[in-house]
């Protein structure tokens, strides 16, 4: 599994430029609201999710994004929703509980999990998730997230959480 050390190393190796900060632990949306105010960009939540059939979801939303989860799975053509265990969690991506990020694709080599991405994060300047670890926060602009995805090759499955859409163009442009 890659580290946050080799995520910013990926970064370096792929043109993305990141600006990183310090700051405590932070395990929930609602918490480290000072820490978000000193940080410029959209902030985020991600919900690392499992349908009723066994396949494996990350979504990355905007922090203020509300996401209907019983409405949803028709959307993006999954099975009924519920959230995925910490050791799947931590197979799949890498990750633990408060450090999900739309970052721990880069340790889903096999491909198991569907990346949603809310259109309000597709459409902001710069994005800020946690770099594998909820200990700080790493901002990227908008054409530094989509060359994180397209070194990865990942397309995002891009979502109007307020019309519960999918957008058609995603996240080429």
């Amino acid at each position: 599994m890659q580290t946050r050390p080799d995520l910013i190393a990926f970064f370096d190796a792929h043109g993305v430029d990141h600006a990183t900060t310090e700051h405590e632990a932070v395990f929930r949306v609602g918490e480290g609201e000072a820490i978000k105010h000193g940080i410029a960009g959209a902030h985020t939540k991600n919900l690392f999710l499992k349908d009723a059939k066994g396949r494996l979801w990350l979504i990355s939303a905007q922090d203020t994004t509300l996401i209907d989860l019983k409405r949803l799975h028709p959307v993006i053509g999954s099975a009924r929703l519920s959230f995925g265990s910490a050791e799947l969690m931590a197979e799949t991506l890498g990750v633990t509980p408060g450090s999900v990020t739309a970052f721990a694709m880069i340790n889903d080599r096999q491909h198991r999990v569907t990346f949603v991405l809310d259109r309000a994060l597709a459409d902001a300047e710069q994005v800020n998730f946690h770099p594998l670890t909820n200990t700080a926060t790493t901002t990227v602009s908008q054409a530094g997230l989509r060359k994180f995805f397209a070194a990865l090759g990942i397309a995002p499955l891009v979502v109007d959480f307020t019309t519960l859409s999918v957008v058609e163009d995603g996240f080429v442009r």
